[in-house]
């Protein structure tokens, strides 16, 4: 999977939990924000993992 996709998937994941928990707790503007930094945090750790592991396969490879 490409660097953007994964971070695009963990921003979108974020959004849907921020505004699931904002909605609960009537504070959308809030939540809403914490789930985009959330997710964008995820994403680029996804983005980091992948990166070593492609890596990590290209100098295994004989």
């Amino acid at each position: 999977m490409k660097n953007e996709k994964k971070l695009a998937i963990g921003i979108i994941i974020g959004v849907v939990i921020g505004t699931l928990v904002g909605v609960l707790t009537k504070n959308l503007a809030l939540w809403l924000s914490v789930g985009i930094a959330i997710g964008t945090g995820v994403g680029a750790s996804l983005t980091q993992r992948g990166n070593k592991k492609d890596k990590e396969d290209s100098g295994h490879k004989e």
